[in-house]
């Protein structure tokens, strides 16, 4: 079910991360946090529904990190955001997914040493909190746009109030795009 009471208060723009083209006739937009459990559940239901739709969908994800209740989700966020300067954000995005449960400073750096960033420049970035600002501009527009818990999703630009399982989530992007 699409909400009547939320859409997205930040239009998607050629600043967001995004996977999937532009004039795609749906764009599914997830408000994330990389330590949320439920998100990480999420993140392959999102890849399935993405190869399903093929250049059907435009995939854009937002920083929501829930920093209060999960101590590294700011900051495997910059270090995505980071890894973004390098062409590596998509990359960055998966590793913290796949190892939701190393997090630390330690287990960052070494994402990005794997996926070829340099380490030191990585960590002076990450120490000195650089993305900071863009992150809290995400999370500032979830919370403008009615998110409240993560994952959360918009269909279009309206906010998803269902079951993110894959069928439900499938059906209201076929529903939204006018095709199965």
């Amino acid at each position: 079910m699409l909400s009547r009471y939320y859409s997205l208060s930040q239009p998607v723009t050629s600043d967001d991360h995004s996977q999937g083209p532009d004039n795609a006739p749906v764009t599914l937009v997830e408000y994330a946090d990389y330590q949320c459990p439920y998100c990480g559940q999420a993140h392959p239901i999102v890849k399935q529904i993405q190869a399903h739709f093929g250049d059907s969908l435009r995939f854009v994800f937002r920083n929501f990190p829930l920093a209060q209740m999960h101590v590294h989700a700011l900051k495997a966020a910059e270090a995505a955001e980071i890894a973004r300067e390098y062409g590596k954000f998509w990359a960055m995005h998966d590793l913290l997914y796949e190892h939701q449960d190393r997090l630390d400073r330690t287990s960052l750096l070494g994402y990005a040493r794997q996926l070829g960033i340099d380490e030191s420049e990585f960590a002076r970035k990450l120490d000195a909190d650089e993305k900071a600002d863009r992150i809290k501009e995400e999370f500032m527009g979830g919370v403008n746009s009615g998110v409240n818990g993560t994952p959360s999703f918009f269909i279009n630009g309206v906010k998803y109030e269902n079951s993110w399982d894959y069928e439900s989530l499938k059906e209201a992007i076929a529903l939204s795009s006018g095709s199965r």
